[in-house]
């Protein structure tokens, strides 16, 4: 099977800024552990504070939409629900 890499970014609105920046260590590590993942790389862009380049890679499709389902579930994915995503996949 073909790896799937995603890249992209996140916008988070500035009320919203701190809870994501506490709560993106926790979601980076979780992430890092799944079975799968070869890459997860999510960092607060440098001319941007409140947007977040994302880059991530997974060894296959089933690896990554387990990965899709468990940040649906998270607490993640609960407080960034409203977050504007702008995402490329490729498999």
């Amino acid at each position: 099977m073909a790896k799937v890499t995603l890249k992209g970014f996140i916008l988070v609105p500035e009320s919203e800024l701190e809870i994501i920046k506490s709560e993106l260590i926790i979601h980076k590590l979780l992430t890092l552990e799944e079975p799968g993942c070869i890459t997860f790389d999510v960092t607060e862009n440098s001319e941007n504070p409140f947007r977040f380049d994302v880059y991530e890679e997974f060894i296959d499709k089933s690896t990554f939409e387990y990965h899709q389902a468990r940040v649906k579930a998270s607490h993640w994915g609960k407080i960034t629900v409203h977050i504007e995503r702008y995402y490329e996949i490729v498999d």
